[in-house]
């Protein structure tokens, strides 16, 4: 995940462009609004050198800053990150699917790309009565912890998944895979089975049911996955009834993307 507010950003870079980096980096979802003092410290920057770089960022529009004086990030950067072509294309091919899922479930939906050793959410649909999401949209999460990284994990290249599990592997639950010989049967049953059901990884109240997104070279570019209660706990879901939905959705964006497999089978 990012790194908080709390002077974790790069130590102030050797260059400018590293300098504005740090400041950018300072902000995640637990500091969305930072002063200039604290800007200044998260990227570990002298308060004046912080003070011209943030006045030349709120001044093109990636911060902006609000009435109580303290600092978030501005709309500028989100034009621009909108642009990303791994987000854009696969986004709008896979939202009426996402919508088909999200209406047949009624419960969270997710899509998600990898990104080194973290899976990147690049879309989601969340329930109002559905169990609490703790990913966003342009939110992290290391691979090993939900079910949209294990299926990224799974399918990446070994080089990856030999980095991944050579840890150091978080626990943000007991239930969380912590054991690298324990995760690599477990990303061998995602290959297997096409599918990842993460019970409590992230939530002990939430199990996700994730599947592979395939592109053009039918290699996978994303994952789905369908986030409800645990069935372990009041209104819980077993996973089986949730597999075959998710299959369809992620076969039907793979369709969309081009990819060959998919399209054979449809």
């Amino acid at each position: 995940m990012t790194s908080s507010g709390g002077g974790a950003a790069r130590a102030g870079g050797e260059t400018v462009t590293g300098r504005v980096f740090s400041i950018l980096e300072a902000f995640d979802h637990d500091h969305p609004h930072l002063t200039l003092t604290e800007i200044a410290r998260a990227a570990a920057l002298p308060v004046s050198t912080a003070h011209r770089l943030v006045g030349e960022l709120a001044g093109w529009g990636a911060l902006e800053r609000g009435a109580d004086g303290a600092y978030r990030i501005g709309l500028r950067l989100w034009e621009v990150g909108s642009l990303a072509p791994r987000s854009v294309g696969l986004r709008e091919r896979a939202m009426p699917f996402l919508e088909d899922l999200y209406e047949a479930t009624r419960q969270n939906v997710q899509l998600a790309v990898r990104d080194g050793h973290e899976g990147v959410y690049v879309e989601r649909l969340a329930h109002p009565e559905a169990v609490r999401l703790y990913s966003r949209i342009g939110g992290r999460w290391p691979l090993h912890g939900t079910g949209v990284g294990q299926v990224l994990l799974a399918f990446a290249p070994p080089v990856v998944q030999e980095s991944v599990l050579a840890g150091p592997l978080t626990a943000f639950t007991p239930r969380t895979i912590t054991d690298p010989t324990t995760l690599r049967r477990v990303l061998a049953a995602v290959r297997r089975d096409g599918v990842a059901v993460c019970d409590g990884l992230i939530d002990l109240a939430a199990l996700s049911v994730a599947a592979p997104v395939r592109g053009e070279s039918d290699g996978v570019v994303a994952a789905l996955s369908v986030v409800v209660p645990s069935p372990t706990g009041p209104g819980g879901i077993e996973p089986r009834t949730l597999v075959p939905a998710v299959r369809a959705a992620a076969r039907g964006i793979s369709r969309a993307l081009g990819a060959p497999t998919p399209r054979l089978r449809a």
